[in-house]
């Protein structure tokens, strides 16, 4: 392995899924194994170009960009994920992205700014008539890609 390929991450964009959490986890392992860097990103989907709001309730009611809320759930995911895998060395020193676009191209846009060794992203299992119809942005990105891409599925009992 040369000195360059060592450096390059480990690209795990999440949404927030039980797939998510399978696709941080085997991506952990395999940062450890290749003593790679991993990056866990997450895209807040923007439908408009206009900011998006959401009203959280509290002492003090208020309005707060999408972006902020997803930072701040994003913070809070990984906290818990490391919380349970306490021994998995590469979840506490992944470097968090939060990005703002449609998903399939931000994560490749990403995954080339980083010089990503490859991606690792969970799969919602969906097939037949809901993939056709919604498609899957994991089957994109596999498309898309110009590094190797693997997808995790969740392997808890539905």
């Amino acid at each position: 392995m040369t000195p360059q390929a060592s450096k390059q991450p480990i690209l795990v964009p999440i949404d927030f899924s039980p797939g998510a959490e399978a696709a941080i986890l085997q991506a952990a392992e395999l940062a450890e194994a290749m003593q790679a860097p991993m990056t866990v990103l997450h895209v807040v989907h923007d439908l408009t170009a206009t900011p998006v709001y959401k009203e959280l309730k509290g002492a003090k009611k208020q309005l707060r960009r999408m972006e902020d809320v997803a930072q701040d759930m994003l913070q809070e995911y990984m906290q818990e994920i490391q919380k349970k895998h306490p021994d998995l060395g590469a979840l506490h020193n992944a470097k968090i992205l939060l990005l703002v676009g449609i998903p399939v191209t931000r994560i490749l846009e990403a995954s080339e700014k980083i010089d990503a060794r490859m991606i690792v992203m969970g799969s919602q299992g969906r097939t037949g008539l809901s993939l056709i119809m919604l498609g899957s942005k994991a089957e994109q990105v596999v498309r898309l890609a110009r590094m190797p891409v693997m997808i995790v599925k969740d392997r808890r009992k539905k």
